[in-house]
């Protein structure tokens, strides 16, 4: 069994930035960079990540949900991709990209077991989590849409 959190771990914040929605065909998902504030996601791999999704098979995915795009270290990111489906369960479809890659690639997913997010990252899945909630307690019309789709973190995480 491994221990939950090594001796010699030392955790820091990091930034959730809400980002420009991103459409794919009739899909919208809100968009957040996760970092240090110290260093920043690069405009050009927010770019790369932006287009990967637009050009990904999203055949699983349902209309409405939100991307996590994170730097886990100076040349490491992962993009999560999440969608709301069966009312009120969160799927996701996770790509990574190191150094040296060209792009985003498929996160192997070979275990029953695994990680899904981090605790930098649920600071957004959080947020969206009570976000989709009071989407689900509303109308859920165009106007709560519409809301849904700008209520945004930008904070610690």
């Amino acid at each position: 069994m491994q221990d939950s959190v090594s001796p010699a771990y030392v955790h820091g914040d990091k930034h959730a930035s809400p980002g420009p929605m991103l459409t794919a065909g009739p899909r919208r998902f809100k968009w957040y960079g996760i970092s240090t504030l110290e260093k920043p996601v690069p405009a050009e791999i927010e770019a790369k990540a932006r287009s990967h999704i637009a050009g990904a098979d999203l055949g699983e995915a349902s209309d409405l949900g939100f991307v996590v795009l994170h730097r886990c270290g100076p040349e490491f990111y992962f993009l999560i991709l999440c969608s709301w489906r069966g009312e009120n369960e969160i799927w996701e479809t996770v790509y990574a990209r190191d150094r040296g890659d060209a792009g985003f690639r498929d996160w192997p997913r070979p275990a029953p077991h695994l990680p899904t997010f981090c605790v930098w990252e649920m600071g957004a899945v959080a947020h969206e989590t009570l976000a989709w909630r009071r989407y689900l307690m509303s109308k859920r019309d165009e106007a709560a849409r519409q809301a849904w789709l700008a209520d945004q973190y930008d904070g610690p995480v």
